[in-house]
């Protein structure tokens, strides 16, 4: 188990805690601690789902806080700020039963207790049924938060006031208006609790950090999982990385989201275990829309720029209050703190939100690529639009769609008789992209034409029929948005069809119609 650092050390305020913290944290020790020999469930989100079930069948009526609350979010709480947003202190000298476990569920809990980053090593995060990863501390904190209700806590003071002064949280607030970073603006004087725990904190941190986060052409670094059925360890893609992982947002996000639903969701309010068998499945409460593989679009309205940048503002202030020896937040002045906090939401609604997300080649189990590929020179001029005719059927689930990009790139390398599958990327009917030869290389999707755009294909016929409107979204707009931002694809960039460059029905009739009237839609390509 990871060492919990005492929060006395850190921030005066909560020396009258010391004790009942104290007392919390042997307990903690001697619970998560696995027996030795123990081996741990697959890292999967339904291992989460069966962990937290067991501890919501174990809890006993009238104990104070519900069991679920404080296992895996043991070292968040420890942290000052976590305790002060989620009402800590209360939580803390509630009486706490330790639920009878298994070894295997106990060992799962150990080790997903704490996100972290150790060179290209993520842990505490778990596999969810819908390709992506997720960090599960910001989740359950968000979790947390929600079921406490959405609150504007006040920023203290000074690190030595330790009262929690709360009100309602609305669907807006004075400190949510019209920010941008001069004199003539306030600094907050609250702070969203469930922002503050799921993602405004390590934005900032994040940024304050490293000022320059970006990966191509998104924020948040992808990894692999050593095994797809039975995963155990997470290996991150780039070695520049930062503890702003795509894991940790997508985790942030999930609980933002269910937070947010929870805060509005009337007694009795559903389980955890039952919420996020939901979430993570067909939708929570029979929402098919309100499920983890359409995050970003679920997220985008509860975290508009302005109102990220104020809350990201406040909590580096919170933080700066109750850790004044926090070795990222000394010295700095007021004016930094909201240069950080707009820049570091400026990106992440552009460059997170505003890009789709793609799963990388080995979620899909992905064939090596034969032979040596070779560079595109970037950025590109145009973007060529297809659909794969066969299959023919959308694919709306991680199962079907990665089974259609093996058997395509089956297809292109044995029969076809090329180096890799033919696309630059894959669109799905699951929300999600699928990453094909990728924004380095050249493809083989629009002979005589490769080296001068990227090739996006649409599982599907559609000679006929549409696909899915969210599928037309994102190649539409947030794919080559995302690409141009990133200076992959100029801004000038020329859409066309498959057809107007190679004698073929592609990309089908009803689909080619529909882009003809879409923006960037050209007669003829682009030179180079």
């Amino acid at each position: 188990m990871p060492l919990l650092r005492s929060p006395d050390m850190s921030c005066g305020s909560w020396k009258p805690t010391m004790v009942t913290q104290g007392v919390l944290w042997v307990l903690l020790a001697l619970l998560l601690q696995p027996e030795p020999g123990t081996a741990s469930l697959p890292l999967l989100m339904d291992s989460l789902v069966q962990a937290l079930a067991a501890l919501e069948k174990n809890a006993e009526p009238g104990a104070g806080a519900p069991v679920t609350e404080w296992p895996l979010l043991a070292p968040g709480l420890l942290d000052p700020l976590y305790v002060f947003l989620l009402d800590g202190q209360h939580l803390l000298t509630a009486k706490l039963g330790a639920p009878e476990l298994s070894p295997e569920l106990q060992a799962l809990i150990s080790e997903l207790a704490q996100h972290s980053v150790r060179g290209r090593e993520e842990q505490g995060v778990v596999l969810a049924p819908d390709g992506s990863t997720v960090a599960v501390q910001p989740l359950l904190a968000g979790l947390q938060a929600g079921r406490q209700g959405r609150r504007a806590v006040l920023i203290p003071l000074d690190s030595r006031d330790a009262s929690v002064s709360t009100g309602a949280l609305g669907l807006s607030s004075p400190d949510t208006h019209s920010f941008s970073p001069n004199a003539s603006v306030k600094s907050p004087t609250t702070v969203d609790s469930l922002l503050g725990v799921t993602l405004a904190r390590n934005l900032g941190l994040a940024f304050l950090h490293v000022p320059q986060i970006q990966s191509r052409p998104g924020l948040g670094t992808d990894g692999c999982w050593d095994q797809l059925s039975d995963p155990r360890n997470f290996t991150l893609l780039d070695p520049e990385n930062s503890p702003l992982t795509l894991a940790f947002l997508n985790g942030a996000l999930d609980g933002l989201i269910l937070g947010d639903y929870l805060s509005r969701t009337p007694e009795p309010q559903p389980l955890f275990s039952h919420l996020l068998g939901q979430y993570y499945g067909p939708g929570v409460a029979g929402n098919s829309s309100l499920r983890s593989n359409f995050r970003r679009q679920n997220a985008a309205p509860l975290t508009l720029t302005l109102t990220l940048a104020q809350q990201v503002w406040g909590a580096l202030l919170l933080l700066q209050k109750l850790e004044p020896e926090h070795p990222q937040l000394q010295g700095i002045g007021q004016e930094q703190l909201a240069k950080v906090a707009t820049h570091a939401a400026t990106e992440f609604t552009e460059a997170f939100l505003g890009c789709p997300a793609i799963h990388p080649r080995c979620l899909w189990g992905a064939a090596p690529y034969k032979g040596s590929p070779t560079l595109l020179q970037l950025p590109l001029s145009n973007l060529y639009v297809h659909h794969t005719y066969l299959p023919s059927a959308p694919c709306t689930d991680l199962a079907h769609c990665a089974a259609d990009m093996r058997s395509m790139q089956s297809f292109h390398q044995e029969t076809r008789g090329w180096d890799d599958i033919g696309y630059s990327f894959v669109v799905g009917s699951d929300g999600y992209v699928y990453e094909g030869r990728g924004w380095r290389w050249v493809g083989a999707h629009t002979r005589g034409h490769n080296a001068h755009g990227f090739g996006v294909a649409i599982i599907g016929n559609y000679s006929a029929r549409l696909p899915a409107e969210r599928a037309l979204r994102t190649v539409r707009l947030e794919l080559p948005q995302c690409a141009v931002r990133a200076g992959l694809l100029r801004p000038d960039y020329a859409l066309l069809g498959h057809r107007q460059l190679v004698t073929t029905d592609c990309p089908g009739e009803a689909l080619f119609q529909q882009l003809r009237s879409w923006p960037h839609f050209s007669e003829t390509k682009k030179r180079p």
